[in-house]
C-alpha cells in the first residue's frame, strides 16, 4: 500500500484509485537530488500498488510548475550526473514498467527539466498562464531527454527550433503542436485534471497497462514485428489481459448492453 506524504518537497493525497503528487519546493519548484529520489519512490509505490490506477503530477503555486534542475543545489555540491533515484530525474523519466496513466497539470513556468518531466507523463493539461522553453542551449548544455522525446512528439523542424534556440512558447502554441490535451484557466486546471483522472480511473486498468507497454516497447520496432508480438501475446501485459476476467467482462457487458465492471484481474 502506498504511504501518503503530507509534508516535505513532495506531497501526496489520494481519492479512491487516484493519487495526486504535488511538487512543493519554494520558490520555483526546482528539483535537487533529494527531491528527485523522493519522487522516484512515490511513483515506484504508485506503480506497485494495485489499488491505485491513475496519478496526477502538479506543482504548488501558480507562477512555477518546474524549471528543472536546481542550479543553486548544483552550485552547492549536487552533481548533475548524480544518483537521481529509482525513476531517474523527477522520478518518472526512467522508471521501468510504469503501466498506469500519469497526467501532468502544468501551471506557470515549465522549462528545461520541468518540461522534460511533463513530457514523461501520458497527458498534459495546462493553464493559460503556462509558458514553456528548453533553455539549456543558452547555458552551454543539452536538454538530453527532450532531444530524444520531442522530435517524436511534434514535427521535426518545430522540435529543432525549440531545442536550437531555447525560445519560449505559450500554451496555445503547445496545444497547436499537440503537446497538450487541453488549456484551462488557472482556477480550472486542477478540477479539469481530476475530471480526466476520474474518467481514466473508471476505465479498464489491464487495457491501459497493455497500451502503455505496447507503445513503449514498439517505439523502436518495425510495425510488423511489434504487431506479431501483440498477436502472439509476447507482451506480459497483453498476455495477462487476454487471460483476464476483465476481458470476458468487457464482452459480456457489450452483449448485455450495460457498463462493464472492471476488477483489474
Amino acid at each position: 500500500m502506498m504511504q501518503m506524504r503530507t509534508e516535505g518537497p513532495v506531497r501526496t493525497r489520494r481519492e479512491s484509485g487516484i493519487v495526486e503528487v504535488t511538487l512543493d519546493r519554494p520558490k520555483a519548484n526546482a528539483i535537487d537530488l533529494t527531491t528527485s529520489r523522493i519522487m522516484g519512490e512515490v511513483f515506484r509505490d504508485f506503480r506497485d500498488d494495485d489499488t491505485l490506477r491513475v496519478a496526477i503530477l502538479r506543482a504548488e503555486g501558480e507562477k512555477f510548475f518546474c524549471p528543472g534542475w536546481d542550479l543553486k543545489a548544483a552550485a552547492e555540491g549536487d552533481a548533475v550526473d548524480g544518483d537521481y533515484g529509482v525513476g531517474g530525474f523527477g522520478g518518472l523519466q526512467e522508471l521501468p514498467g510504469l503501466n498506469k496513466p500519469v497526467i501532468a497539470a502544468v501551471n506557470g513556468i515549465c522549462c528545461g527539466g520541468g518540461l522534460e518531466l511533463a513530457l514523461s507523463c501520458d497527458l498534459i493539461l495546462a493553464s493559460d498562464n503556462a509558458s514553456f522553453a528548453l533553455p539549456e542551449i543558452r547555458s552551454g548544455t543539452v536538454a538530453d531527454a527532450a532531444s530524444i522525446k520531442l522530435p517524436k512528439r511534434i514535427p521535426y523542424h518545430v522540435a529543432m527550433d525549440l531545442l536550437l534556440t531555447g525560445r519560449w512558447f505559450d500554451a496555445e502554441e503547445a496545444l497547436h503542436w499537440g503537446l497538450l490535451k487541453q488549456i484551462t484557466s488557472p482556477q480550472d486546471l486542477l478540477p479539469k485534471t481530476w475530471e480526466l483522472a476520474r474518467l481514466l480511473e473508471s476505465g479498464p486498468p489491464l487495457v491501459y497497462a497493455a497500451i502503455k507497454e505496447i507503445v513503449r516497447e514498439a517505439e523502436d520496432m518495425r510495425f510488423q514485428d511489434a504487431l506479431n508480438r501483440v498477436t502472439r501475446r509476447q507482451f506480459a501485459t497483453v498476455d495477462r489481459l487476454y487471460a483476464s476476467e476483465d476481458q470476458r467482462e468487457g464482452a459480456r457487458a457489450f452483449a448485455e448492453k450495460r457498463d462493464p465492471v472492471w476488477k483489474g484481474r
